[in-house]
């Protein structure tokens, strides 16, 4: 008889999220002499489990050197007070790409391995949307300030990382609605076209009449009017002449 083992979610959750080793190869260069060294660290992760939406959260970063694969300071010595910078990708949420921690070293001796932090460093970030995702292993770095780098180190079996799920869960940042564009252009209307333009009614220009008389016409009703009354004062005149004879 079969005995199905019904496992909480809640209890997958944690156990993938617990913390796990896996051996990590670096390449790392010193900037100041160009020096190169292939490097094996046991890098243990540890993702949180109650990660919420706008609150800071920190991804747990152990590491331990591989035997025989120590990073080792060059013979001419590294300044003191340096500092581990220690970094995790993520991958699959929104605007949400890494982790950074940074933890202070013990003095370095010419020619001798770099000790790295014996607890665990703290990467922190924030996300401001939710999603689902996953976290992975690197580069670290050492120096005073994470841009005034001593010695950086790239990951070298990027395809052998192991991913890590990461789930946030909630809402999504609140994106405030631009403000409405309101159309401030005045459009003036065009004037109405007016009509300036003489009618000249068919048949005026040809006859001077007919309808409205234009301006030909009234050129010619004056001279004819002109006529007709210097014929009329010629008729009475010869009238006279004649009255006067008899």
């Amino acid at each position: 008889m079969r005995v199905l083992l019904l496992v909480p979610a809640a209890t997958l959750l944690l156990s993938s999220a617990a913390a796990r080793a896996e051996v990590v190869e670096y390449a790392c260069k010193v900037r100041a002499t160009g020096q190169t060294q292939d490097v094996k660290l046991e890098v243990e992760l540890t993702v949180p489990t109650d990660a919420q939406v706008g609150k800071e959260m920190a991804i747990g970063w152990h590491g331990t050197y591989v035997a025989g694969s120590e990073l080792r300071a060059p013979a001419t010595g590294l300044e003191n007070d340096l500092n581990l910078y220690a970094y995790a990708g993520i991958s699959g949420i929104e605007k949400l790409t890494s982790a950074t921690g940074v933890a202070a070293l013990e003095p370095i001796i010419p020619g001798a391995p770099i000790s790295l932090p014996a607890t665990t460093v703290n990467l922190k970030t924030t996300s401001k949307n939710p999603g689902t995702g996953t976290v992975h292993v690197a580069s670290i770095n050492f120096g005073t300030t994470p841009s005034d780098r001593a010695i950086e180190c790239e990951v070298k079996n990027e395809d052998a990382r192991t991913e890590y799920p990461l789930t946030i869960p909630g809402t999504g940042e609140t994106t405030s609605p631009s403000p409405s564009e309101t159309d401030t252009k005045t459009t003036s209307p065009s004037p109405s076209e007016t009509d300036t333009k003489t009618r000249t009614p068919a048949g005026a220009a040809d006859t001077g009449g007919g309808g409205e008389a234009g301006p030909d016409g009234r050129v010619l009703v004056g001279v004819g009017s002109l006529l007709v009354l210097a014929s009329a004062t010629g008729l009475v005149l010869r009238r006279r002449r004649v009255v006067a004879g008899l």
